[in-house]
């Protein structure tokens, strides 16, 4: 069961992206995997498909594993177990 949800803010804690933070746009609960603004930017190559429709390529967010981000306590904007500790 994912415990993040859609407006969660959240830290990446594997991957390209580590260290960088951002809000949860999507939630995939069949996959366990989130989509995050701004992290796991990649290209998407996208053909015309209509006669006024223009392709190119596209940057979008593409899904991260829920186990690779961590939420964040709006609070004091640090981690769960950060603020345990303390």
């Amino acid at each position: 069961m994912m415990k993040i949800k859609v407006g969660d803010e959240v830290l990446v804690i594997a991957g390209k992206d580590k260290g960088k933070n951002g809000k949860v746009i999507k939630t995939l609960k069949k996959d366990d995997k989130v989509v995050v603004e701004g992290i796991n930017i990649v290209k998407k190559h996208v053909k015309p498909r209509n006669g006024n429709d223009k392709g190119g390529i596209f940057d979008i967010e593409a899904p991260i594993h829920v186990s690779n981000v961590k939420k964040i306590e709006n609070e004091t904007r640090k981690t769960k177990k950060e603020s345990k500790s303390k």
